[in-house]
């Protein structure tokens, strides 16, 4: 096989798990996305030898738009406004696409990007509880754990509540979260 050809047939395999992923989550099966990029299982697993390597691929860009958003939150000078503008963009993006809501809820072995997202997301937060205490805009007791539970439990439920309600229904229990 040309050089070419394999670099467009990867291209079309991280495309298709991209679209699938999106529509069905994190275990839908490899054998989809493949017929999706209209390539054979053995091309699949030529190119991802592993669902976390193809997860790895497909997210990967994940991890600099989640910092991007991460540094924009840091540069707010009110704590609390970055913490809030922080997690609501997290929530659209969770809600948007269910093999984000995946990647960012669950653990999955060998994904690099997962770990670095993780990393990123809890140094964030880490820095604006910090500040919004130092500001008086956060209670003293809150810890990061705390945070991330409620996000990890809520974030589960973003899927359901989009599909049930509207796409922008995890707003209203956020709300209630921060409040």
């Amino acid at each position: 096989m040309r050089r070419s050809d394999a670099r467009r047939n990867r291209e079309l395999l991280i495309e298709a798990a991209h679209e699938v992923f999106t529509e069905q989550g994190l275990e839908a099966p490899l054998d989809v996305i493949a017929r999706r990029a209209g390539v054979g299982n053995a091309t699949l697993y030529r190119h991802f030898p592993s669902r976390a390597v193809l997860v790895d691929a497909v997210f990967h860009g994940l991890l600099t738009d989640t910092m991007a958003v991460g540094e924009q939150a840091r540069a707010v000078e009110d704590a609390w406004a970055g913490l809030t503008g922080y997690l609501e963009s997290v929530f659209a993006g969770l809600a948007a696409d269910r093999g984000t809501n995946d990647l960012m809820t669950t653990h999955l072995e060998g994904v690099d990007t997962l770990q670095s997202v993780h990393a990123h997301n809890r140094e964030t937060i880490e820095l604006l509880l910090r500040r919004g205490r130092d500001q008086g805009t956060v209670r003293a007791d809150v810890t990061t754990e705390d945070v991330l539970f409620a996000l990890a439990a809520l974030g589960r439920a973003v899927p359901s509540l989009a599909a049930a309600a509207a796409p922008d229904a995890w707003r209203r229990p956020l709300a209630l979260l921060l409040d």
